[in-house]
């Protein structure tokens, strides 16, 4: 191992340790404790580790181009970081729905849980949720007392998602049965329970009151956000007019396609109908045809444009009937492969689900999307260093899976009724998150020249960005909170489809071959894609 790649590895391990929560999401084999302490004592620690790699590498000298291409990427994404920590964002690390309670419950989830001493670890980390949850209020109480308040929307909507995380570990515990670690699960499963109750409470009561009545970030907390999320600093005037560009080509093409599904309809009137022709009832009913869509994906595409690693041919379904995320969502195998790629729905309360709009996500979350190119990454092995093997960069692999959803339309894979009209109905949604993110964030004005509110943020992903209703609010409560995490996706396939076009036009151009050559480099920062793709061909 080259020292390069040696400090990567340690880096895992160290922040592994300071961070175990992070640790179970991203699958890390080891045993780095329970609890991730995030107080302020534990954001400077995080910090420490950061600033001291970043000064190890500067000594080191690439000795090959694995070296080079991991020595980069370990640069980018630390400069990134340590930009973050210096904006003071982990004392106002407050947002909804995705954010650090929805990180601290899914973990729960994602824990193995075969035999009894596996139970114990469960019940130690239900255990541990009180204490992280009330070391992270002491970060908030520090960021107030700094005047680093967060928004007041996301405090009120992190209070909800906690309350409504009241209860959720119960069918968790059930599951183990009457074994000898039932009573230490159903008690460890009631303290996380009086945690989530204790920290909405918190945030409502007491920090609520106090947040900023103010959504933008602005430009300069913007540029941080957006080099996190994008690895590249982007002219973000310039993506705010092609978001609001490409939302005009893709709504053209809707008209199109409408016409296709039926003749003479709007795209409204084609949608109504689809909700109620192409549509299952009851959750069983979709897990199946979701299961089926996911097997038939990888079967379709191994040895066509891909070839899929032995272990990255089986993708675990799941039912989230507990999420407040409204989206569905992936979470990588393990570093060992003991734990396989799951993509996860939430149900949003619903007993009838409209098929027709869903066939896109399953390409996007699981094959050719985030299940290949993050369990490529995984079983590279020493091919990668260990922190290219699992990190992510959202403009990569966000920009990845929605290339994904356009490659499928490619291989002509959305011929059932509708279903292709799904995949561009995703793709406005997507091109409206660019516009209402960056325009909330910097204030620019929408084309009419009138401001943005959060009331006008839905209307234009529901009108504009073809937004379901159950998504709608949990969206851009999401945009508000998150920012510039919601323009990885359009921005990241705009890079990918320009870094294919420049290497198709070159003699002998094999897509398989690209592919394959394209995922082995493991995630790269927007602002060294093309460079690295273009080495390729």
């Amino acid at each position: 191992m080259t020292p390069i790649f040696q400090l990567c590895d340690e880096y895992v391990f160290k922040a592994a340790q300071l961070d175990p929560v992070d640790a179970v999401y991203n699958g890390i084999k080891g045993d780095f404790g329970v609890a991730t302490d995030y107080s302020p004592d534990g954001h400077a620690a995080r910090e420490a580790l950061i600033r001291d790699t970043l000064s190890r590498l500067a000594a080191l000298d690439p000795t090959c181009e694995a070296d080079r291409q991991a020595a980069a990427h370990l640069r980018e994404r630390l400069e990134a970081m340590a930009a973050w920590h210096e904006t003071g964002e982990p004392y106002r690390d407050l947002s909804a729905p995705f954010g650090l309670v929805s990180g601290v419950r899914d973990s729960i989830d994602l824990l193995p849980h075969g035999d009894d001493e596996q139970w114990r670890k469960v019940a130690a980390h239900l255990a541990a949720v009180p204490g992280m949850l009330a070391g992270w209020r002491r970060s908030l109480e520090e960021g107030l007392r700094r005047g680093l308040p967060a928004a007041r929307r996301q405090a009120l909507g992190a209070a909800e998602q906690a309350e409504r995380y009241v209860g959720t570990h119960d069918d968790l515990v059930a599951s183990y049965g009457d074994g000898p670690v039932a009573g230490e699960l159903a008690e460890a499963a009631g303290a996380a329970h009086a945690g989530y109750a204790e920290i909405a409470r918190y945030l409502r009561e007491e920090y609520a009151p106090r947040a900023a009545e103010r959504d933008a970030v602005g430009p300069e907390r913007y540029a941080v956000a957006a080099r996190l999320s994008l690895g590249d600093d982007i002219d973000l005037r310039e993506a705010y007019a092609w978001g609001w560009a490409e939302l005009d080509r893709i709504q053209a093409e809707m008209e199109r396609e409408a016409e296709a599904v039926l003749p003479g309809a709007t795209v409204d009137e084609a949608i109504a109908h689809l909700d109620e022709t192409q549509v299952v009832t009851g959750p069983d009913a979709f897990h199946a045809w979701l299961k089926e869509q996911h097997e038939r994906a990888i079967e379709e595409l191994d040895g066509v444009v891909f070839d899929i690693p032995e272990p990255l041919r089986k993708i675990d379904v799941v039912l989230n009937p507990g999420s407040t995320s409204g989206a569905p969502y992936y979470t990588p195998p393990s570093e060992d492969l003991s734990r396989p790629g799951r993509t996860w729905w939430p149900l949003g309360g619903r007993e009838r689900f409209t098929v027709w709009n869903e066939l896109t996500t399953v390409f996007h979350e699981g094959v050719p999307g985030h299940h290949l190119q993050l369990g490529a990454a995984v079983v590279a092995g020493e091919k990668l260093s260990r922190y290219s093997r699992l990190s992510f960069v959202s403009g990569h692999g966000e920009g990845w899976a929605l290339y994904a959803e356009r490659l499928a339309d490619e291989l002509g894979w959305f011929t059932a009724p509708g279903t292709r009209l799904g995949m561009l109905a995703a793709s406005a949604l997507r091109a409206a998150r660019v516009v209402i993110d960056i325009g909330v964030h910097l204030e620019l004005p929408l084309p009419d020249g009138s401001a943005w509110t959060f009331e006008k943020a839905c209307e234009v992903l529901r009108h504009r960005g073809r937004g379901e209703p159950h998504v709608i609010e949990p969206e851009v409560l999401r945009y508000f909170g998150w920012p510039a995490q919601a323009i990885s996706y359009k921005l990241g396939e705009r890079a990918w489809l320009e870094a294919r076009a420049e290497a198709s036009a070159k003699p002998g151009f094999d897509l398989k071959r690209w592919h394959t050559a394209a995922l082995a480099l493991g995630p790269i920062g927007l602002g060294g894609l093309r460079e690295a793709l273009a080495r390729l061909s």
